[in-house]
């Protein structure tokens, strides 16, 4: 029998509704030997040795590098729990047979939520208030007004239009970068679409919702910062890789930015020891955003569905990556 290796953290050993799918296909389950291989710390060597035992993998973090997925012959599909997969090298992926899925409609309204909720607490001030109140201290310091300030968002994907929707209920001015943007819903919504330096420019609140890739990769570094309006507020919820930490440390440091949110490091699991941690007007998340309970078996669902088509012979279009890989392709 085919066996699918199920390495999300929150998603192991669990009786779920994705595990009886793939069992009711045919599928034996699998789980990493080591609990948090879906970090991404495992060498090379490790990580072949974990997924060489299985057909199809609902993968979480780990890298799959060219010379990871050489060593996999029996590797047929990698469905990406979530919609991220700056981990995959997909060239590699598309040489080697191998077809990469995400789960685009399981936890944009997940991650939209969590995005909204870190710009509301560094606005608000909520740790800090919180820690002082719990330590018998009652500050009086005043928080930032939300209403009535200008939000910008990078990025209207299925996430940054279901952040935008949830903001808009603020009382606020939404302007945004896409390069592709939905019309009808910019209209419906009142966005007005601007370039990137103007968004810098003109956002109180700035929420980042775009792809790691080679254009976005550090794409916030000091000539970013420079030029971003003085108090902004920024929320990370896409990837770390897109920010330059140093920088943004030396931003906050400096008071040019008031604030930050984030979900997301530069390298993860971030060091306990990283500045960002010291900084009373950031807030941090250990990389949760997309992994509310809902959203979490939503995504094992779909990830689910995307194998047993496949193994069915059924091409999950919109999910899969390296399309170009249809023609010819079987199980």
């Amino acid at each position: 029998m085919p066996v699918v290796l199920i390495t999300p953290e929150l998603m192991l050993n669990k009786s779920a509704p994705y595990v009886d799918m793939l069992q009711a296909a045919g599928f034996t389950i699998a789980y990493p030997q080591n609990p948090i291989f879906t970090r991404g710390l495992c060498s090379e060597e490790e990580t072949i040795d974990e997924l060489r035992v299985c057909h199809a993998v609902i993968a979480g973090g780990e890298v799959f590098s060219r010379n990871v997925l050489a060593a996999l012959p029996n590797l047929r599909v990698i469905s990406r729990s979530g919609v991220g997969y700056d981990k995959v090298d997909v060239a590699a992926a598309t040489d080697h047979n191998v077809v990469l899925t995400i789960t685009p409609t399981a936890n944009h309204e997940a991650v939209a939520e969590h995005a909204l909720m870190l710009l509301l607490a560094v606005a608000k001030r909520l740790t800090f208030n919180d820690r002082k109140a719990r330590a018998g201290e009652w500050p009086m310091q005043q928080s930032w007004p939300v209403r009535g300030t200008t939000v910008g968002i990078l990025g209207l994907g299925r996430i940054g239009r279901s952040f935008a929707v949830r903001v808009r209920a603020l009382g606020v001015k939404l302007i945004a970068t896409e390069t592709d943007a939905d019309e009808d819903f910019v209209r419906k919504h009142d966005i007005e679409l601007v370039e990137f330096d103007e968004l810098l420019a003109r956002s109180d609140y700035l929420s980042l919702h775009c792809p790691l890739n080679n254009e976005t990769r550090g794409k916030f570094d000091k000539g970013a910062f420079v030029k971003m309006k003085p108090g902004c507020i920024l929320v990370n919820t896409a990837r770390g890789g897109i920010v330059v930490e140093s920088e943004l440390i030396a931003s906050l440091d400096s008071g040019h930015l008031r604030g930050a949110g984030l979900d997301c490091f530069e390298v993860e699991p971030t060091s306990s020891d990283n500045p960002l941690f010291q900084m009373e007007q950031v807030v941090c998340t250990p990389h949760i955003a997309g992994s509310d309970d809902k959203s979490q078996e939503d995504m094992g669902i779909e990830a689910a569905d995307c194998i047993t088509k496949l193994y069915s012979g059924q091409w999950p279009a919109e999910a899969v990556i390296n399309r170009e890989l249809r023609d010819g392709w079987k199980w």
